[in-house]
């Protein structure tokens, strides 16, 4: 299968889960209302919000693999950061608003319609593992984390099938707003995990993965380089990341030397997925133009 075809398949599959997911939600919300569950509610907005998401996967997966140019020297795979930041700003402004509404039912339980919440639970673990089938396959990173979520929205539906379940046989309704909570505040966690690496990404923090002082020990291993120093690594999209560093060898090192030692870096950091490298070569005598980093 070639690499055209993989996006093109990629493309198609976020599309129809889109379309998918979308039109649930929109059912999922009038469901609520009509169950007068704020659990079913809670989860409507969990589902707007991977719509927002898919949305967003779907239209940067074609829009991240435009070539680089004058503008966006590094291309254009950055973008999916913003996609992030736009979906967990939704959901946190969106979970604060369930759980204005949830909380008051602690205190003040409202009857709730367990038959409806069945019917709508059922079709929720249908529908959301339709999606998952559909992304299983899939070797994308956004694809994979998309499929995770959406298995996360399966195993909430079927939370939501057991409260109704218990409902008909115990008027509890008081288990409608405390899972509706449980269910919020499980998101706001995900999501404040989630917003802090994207931010930590934003201000091109080192990858957690990375240690700078184990690069600069192998930096040394190669032949002819005494030392290291202005070496800095970040990620463009969490995925992909960028090396830059300068290297002191040898004064007696050839032209040749000096090839095989940068090709020989390269070779050294495959695993880390290392896509862009800058590699600045200095003979031992002499002196480095930039400012040290730790001066001010």
């Amino acid at each position: 299968m070639s690499h055209s075809h993989n996006h093109s398949t990629t493309s198609k599959n976020f599309k129809t889960v889109f379309f998918l997911n979308f039109g649930f939600t929109l059912f999922e919300i009038v469901g609520g209302i009509f169950t007068n569950s704020i659990a079913i509610i809670s989860d409507a907005l969990h589902d707007f919000g991977d719509t927002i998401s898919i949305g967003l996967a779907w239209f940067l997966e074609k829009y991240s693999h435009k070539k680089s140019d004058n503008k966006y020297t590094y291309g254009y795979g950055r973008f999916s950061l913003l996609g992030a930041l736009i979906n967990a700003m939704v959901l946190i402004i969106g979970s604060t608003f369930v759980l204005a509404n949830a909380i008051p039912r602690i205190i003040e339980p409202q009857p709730t319609n367990a038959e409806g919440m069945i019917i709508f639970a059922i079709i929720g673990v249908i529908v959301n593992g339709a999606a998952v089938f559909k992304l299983k396959n899939e070797e994308s990173m956004n694809a994979r984390v998309m499929m995770l979520h959406l298995l996360e929205d399966v195993l909430g539906w079927i939370a939501i099938l057991a409260v109704a379940i218990a409902l008909l046989f115990w008027q509890t309704y008081i288990l409608d707003a405390i899972l509706s909570i449980v269910i919020t505040l499980y998101i706001l966690f995900n999501v404040t995990i989630n917003l802090k690496k994207t931010i930590a990404l934003f201000l091109q923090a080192t990858p957690d993965h990375v240690q700078i002082e184990m690069i600069d020990e192998k930096l040394k291993s190669i032949d002819k380089v005494i030392s290291s120093h202005h070496t800095h690594v970040w990620s463009l999209d969490g995925a992909n990341h960028i090396l830059t560093t300068h290297l002191i060898v040898d004064k007696s090192t050839t032209r040749d030397e000096i090839v095989r030692i940068k090709s020989k870096c390269k070779q050294l950091f495959e695993d880390l997925k290392m896509t862009h490298f800058t590699i600045e070569i200095e003979l031992e005598d002499e002196v480095c133009l930039m400012k040290d980093d730790h001066e001010q």
